[in-house]
């Protein structure tokens, strides 16, 4: 049901007889279309603002963020920084960032009293660490400012009639609107853009980004849980290279090295359908003569030592013991008694492992696409539409998208403030 506003529509007849509420649909109820619902609100109470949501659900993707917890932005406040940390977008974004970026969503937030918290790794949550506190305020917010939320409706088309945006669900019940801001995100079917395609827009074939990696015959089963702090990971034949913590799995691989691999690779392992080979560098803060001069040492201070048993280079003991293995070193070698051909294949092995990967697995419940709704079609300055104008756009439904650490959401938040903000200054001219 639409709610209605009777108070401003009231005291704006009063004042001119004549007068309609413009109305703004925003198609979309997820971060991107609350947040830009909002701003828009906030700077143009005269407008008839309307939040469509083609499930039961709104906010469902703020609900499993973070694993509950919503990982709201990073604290990255260095524009120029921070654009790094996006594949697709980053020129466009630093502008928009200008305008609103990660320390405006502190702010944002603090003044509505939610509080956020920063992780060591820059990833930032409400001190709550629930997501249902993000939730909250934003129903909070679109109750005081009456705007009017509809779940339930699937738009399938998009026509201009007579200056105004009919929108189709395929049923009876057509919605008319004088201006929008499409919200959609992502979505690894091609079909789901196909109503924006045909109101002039270009898609980029949607592929996915943030994933894992399957390795089924895996030389590192058994060692699920264990991590390593400091791996440089590449793909054999491409120039992607990426660098960070690695988490071994029970599937494969994971940590932030494998999404940020996967993430700036989306489109060249799309392509290779997701079978290649990965080297990793499980010393990559160690160059090779370092390495070796480290070996020379231990192998007078430690002789006596095994070498499959005791880890150096703060490796974890049992991926010190398997690497040892896979190089070929008995589990009673000792470094008294090391050949020189075994030292040459352990350095290898810690140095530049070969393991096939075949297949890729979700990051855990988020669902992140490369592709979307072409940039070049798109007016940074305000997100409108080059293509259709009135016609807004924000959130992940553009080609832009991020690694893992709230940069995804913050990109939501910048673009969907922008859209809002001059969707409300166009409609103060109306």
């Amino acid at each position: 049901m639409f709610r209605k506003r009777p108070l401003v529509q009231k005291i704006l007849k009063k004042i001119n007889p004549g007068f309609d509420l413009v109305k703004v649909g925003i198609i979309g109820g997820g971060a991107a279309g609350f947040f830009g619902a909002l701003a828009l609100a906030e700077n143009a109470p005269h407008v008839n603002v309307t939040i469509l949501e083609k499930s039961q659900n709104v906010l469902s993707k703020v609900k499993i963020s973070g694993g509950g917890r919503c990982n709201v932005t990073n604290a990255c406040f260095d524009i120029n920084e921070a654009v790094k940390n996006y594949p697709r977008g980053n020129k466009e974004l630093k502008s928009v960032f200008y305008k609103f970026g990660f320390d405006d969503t502190v702010k944002w937030f603090k003044d509505r009293e939610i509080e956020l918290k920063i992780e060591p790794d820059g990833r930032m949550f409400p001190v709550t660490d629930k997501s249902e506190t993000i939730i909250q305020c934003f129903l909070k917010e679109t109750q005081k400012l009456r705007i009017d939320i509809v779940t339930g409706y699937n738009v399938r088309s998009v026509s201009v009639q007579e200056s105004a945006f009919v929108l189709n669900s395929g049923e009876e019940n057509s919605l008319s609107f004088d201006k929008l801001l499409i919200t959609t995100g992502g979505s690894g079917k091609p079909e789901s853009y196909e109503w924006l395609m045909n109101s002039g827009h270009v898609i980029v074939e949607p592929v996915p980004s943030l994933f894992t990696f399957n390795i089924p015959e895996s030389p590192l089963k058994g060692l699920e849980g264990i991590s390593s702090e400091n791996v440089e990971v590449s793909a054999l034949g491409t120039k992607l290279k990426q660098k960070g913590p690695v988490i071994i799995t029970h599937w494969g691989l994971s940590g932030p090295a494998i999404l940020k691999l996967s993430a700036f690779g989306a489109r060249e392992l799309y392509d290779m359908d997701y079978n290649f080979v990965l080297i990793l560098n499980w010393l990559a803060g160690f160059s090779i003569d370092k390495i070796k001069e480290i070996f020379a040492k231990v192998k007078i201070n430690d002789s006596k030592q095994r070498v499959s048993v005791r880890p150096y280079f703060n490796l974890p003991s049992r991926l010190w013991n398997r690497l040892s293995l896979i190089a070929g070193i008995k589990e009673e070698t000792l470094w008294a008694n090391i050949r020189r051909e075994e030292i040459n294949k352990f350095l290898e092995v810690l140095t530049a492992s070969r393991i096939e990967i075949r297949g890729k697995s979700i990051f855990k419940e988020e669902f992140v696409t490369a592709g979307g709704v072409s940039l070049k079609d798109i007016d940074f300055r305000t997100m409108q539409s080059k293509k259709c104008t009135g016609m807004y756009f924000a959130g992940e439904v553009l080609d832009i998208d991020g690694i893992t650490g709230g940069f995804n959401f913050q990109s939501a938040w910048s673009t969907a403030h922008v859209a809002g903000s001059s969707i409300a200054n166009n409609c103060k001219n109306i």
